[in-house]
């Protein structure tokens, strides 16, 4: 049987699209094969940006870093999930459709690990509030089925005191 891998990843580049007052990203080559006989780039960009990932610190002080979160936070069985079906608990939900505030109640009821998609700032706030990982510009969740069970990893850098980082995001489906 062969698994699905979907890369839930938005690409890096030079001038890509940030949020408002955030850092430009900028990716140059400073070392060539042809001058060094290797490639290296420096990278500069917020720590927000592209797909990515948010420590409780991102919007409360004195809440818990990226090196202080505990690495089986980041993945998990998860679901592409409607807004108004049964979702099940412990279960890290992804939202295709914008899910505000008026979900905090019934998402953190069913204690997921993560949370991401298309959620709103104010239900993220409320969400690392209740030691809630949630992931910021996923792309492909449309080609998940909703409502069937995968397994998520979005791992971040460990960025010693770290509020979020960019993420290589992946969905494994059972083929």
């Amino acid at each position: 049987m062969n698994n699905i891998v979907i890369d839930l990843t938005m690409p890096l580049y030079t001038g890509m699209r940030v949020f408002p007052g955030d850092p430009e990203v900028k990716l140059e080559i400073v070392h060539t094969h042809e001058a060094n006989t290797w490639e290296l780039r420096r990278l500069e960009m917020g720590s927000h940006t592209g797909t990515h990932v948010d420590a409780y610190s991102h919007m409360h002080e004195g809440g818990a870093t990226l090196d202080e979160i505990p690495l089986h936070r980041f993945f998990g069985k998860a679901r592409v999930v409607e807004r108004h079906s049964d979702w099940p608990a412990e279960t890290g939900l992804f939202f295709t459709d914008e899910a505000g505030m008026e979900l905090a109640d019934k998402i953190v009821s069913r204690k997921p690990g993560f949370v991401g998609g298309n959620i709103t700032e104010e239900l993220q706030r409320t969400l690392l509030g209740h030691s809630i990982v949630t992931y910021t510009d996923l792309i492909n969740l449309e080609r998940i089925p909703k409502e069937q069970n995968f397994m998520f990893y979005g791992l971040p850098l460990k960025i010693k005191n770290g509020d979020g980082s960019p993420v290589r995001a992946i969905a494994i489906l059972e083929g």
